[in-house]
C-alpha cells in the first residue's frame, strides 16, 4: 500500500501528442511520441507500445495522461522522457488514459 504522501510524488500530467513516428528498432511494436505538456514542462518524448489499437493519424492531437517525473530511459537510440499511461488488457492491448474533455496541457492529475 502507498501512503498519500508517496502517491503525491507521482506527477501525472495531461499532454497533447504533436508528433508520432514509427519505432522499427523497438523489440516490441511501438511508436515514438512527442508530447506537448504546456509552457511549464514543455515537450517530452516517449516510446509507447500502442500500435495494436492506434494508428499514427488518430494519435495526432490526442490528449493523454503521462508520468513526467520518472528518470529518462534509454530505449535503443531513443531517450524516453515520460511514461504514457494506459490500461493493459490481454495480449498487451493498451488503451490510453485520456481526459473526457479537452483541457490545458500540463494540468496535473490528482
Amino acid at each position: 500500500m502507498l501512503t498519500w504522501e508517496e502517491f503525491e510524488k507521482v506527477e501525472m500530467r495531461v499532454g497533447t501528442i504533436v508528433e508520432v513516428n514509427d519505432f522499427p528498432e523497438a523489440r516490441k511494436p511501438a511508436y515514438q511520441l512527442t508530447i506537448d505538456f504546456g509552457t511549464e514542462i514543455g515537450m517530452r518524448k516517449s516510446s509507447a507500445q500502442i500500435t495494436k489499437r492506434y494508428d499514427k493519424e488518430e494519435l495526432l492531437n490526442r490528449q493523454i495522461v503521462a508520468v513526467v517525473n520518472f528518470p529518462k530511459k534509454q530505449i535503443g537510440k531513443f531517450m524516453s522522457e515520460c511514461l504514457v499511461l494506459g490500461s493493459v488488457g490481454a495480449d498487451n492491448d493498451i488503451v490510453l488514459l485520456t481526459p473526457d474533455f479537452k483541457v490545458e496541457n500540463g494540468l496535473r492529475i490528482g
